[in-house]
């Protein structure tokens, strides 16, 4: 899962660079060959990040946390308030003023994905796109469907325990029963996100204006989909693969943490407040 957060952050801001480009914006960054690229956008309270202009360009100062691949990316977008405004800048990490701060990320869940707090002290950095850009491109919201894929991926190496288990020893009924619901939930959001891509293949530009209450609904449903899927293999098989199998207690480490990447009540009433607004599907049956 820790590759799969790095490899999530690259191919997010090629595509956010990309959908900038069409969009006509100017002067934006490649990075060279082999470019490996972040995108530090969390805002949690507590920590700002902010640009001021210079007489060659752009400064960023402050503290950025949750920097996945704070050492081992090369190019970063990141976010970053001019005033009241929130833009979008990119930098090169290997600069004076960048410092990964070693002791951030002292957990053992996704520590394989280099996250830490990076301090940006003068740090030069080039505007990406105009303000408001990053959050109010389509693709935003279908960067987030990106992202429950990976949750997705991380449920089915907790499960994949199980079915194994199922397979070599004799599980009683309460054991089977938790297989037979993760093997539903698994299979409900995999349909999910696959009704969710054919959707942004048919509208990449989002022209029917669905996809952020579509970004959603798959994000609601598969993060509760995965938690499910922790509890219920945790209870069928107990404590020894967390104790003995080093690759599923790392699993369900990993996945613990990805999983708040939901805001938990805060985004499911975001998803309230929008399906209020919207003539759902299902309210006419």
């Amino acid at each position: 899962m820790s590759l799969a957060r790095l490899v999530e952050g690259h191919t997010d801001a090629v595509a956010i660079l990309a959908e900038l480009d069409a969009e006509g914006a100017r002067d934006l960054p490649t990075g060279a060959d082999g470019a490996r690229w972040g995108v530090w956008a969390a805002e949690p309270p507590g920590y700002s990040l902010e640009a001021r202009p210079a007489a060659d360009g752009w400064r960023l100062f402050g503290v950025k946390p949750f920097c996945s691949g704070a050492r081992v990316c090369t190019h970063a977008l990141v976010t970053a308030r001019e005033g009241e405004l929130r833009r979008l800048f990119a930098l090169e990490v290997d600069q004076p003023g960048v410092e990964p701060l070693p002791d951030s990320w002292p957990g053992p869940g996704m520590a394989g994905s280099d996250t830490l707090d990076v301090n940006l002290d003068g740090v030069r950095a080039g505007p990406v796109g105009d303000p408001g850009a990053y959050l109010e491109r389509p693709g935003f919201h279908h960067g987030g469907l990106g992202v429950a894929a990976c949750w997705y991926g991380g449920a089915r190496a907790v499960a994949s325990t199980l079915l194994s288990a199922s397979r070599k020893w004799d599980l009683d009924p309460h054991a089977l029963a938790h297989l037979g619901a993760v093997d539903a939930r698994l299979a409900a959001v995999e349909a999910l996100l696959d009704c969710a891509a054919a959707a942004v293949d048919s509208d990449p530009l989002d022209h029917d204006g669905t996809a952020h209450l579509r970004t959603m609904r798959v994000r609601a449903a598969v993060e509760d989909a995965a938690a499910e899927v922790l509890v219920r293999v945790g209870r069928a098989l107990g404590a020894t693969p967390l104790g003995h199998d080093a690759a599923h207690a790392r699993a369900v480490a990993d996945l613990t943490v990805y999983l708040r990447q939901h805001h938990a009540e805060r985004d499911l009433a975001a998803l309230g407040k929008a399906a209020s607004a919207t003539h759902l599907d299902w309210e006419d049956a």
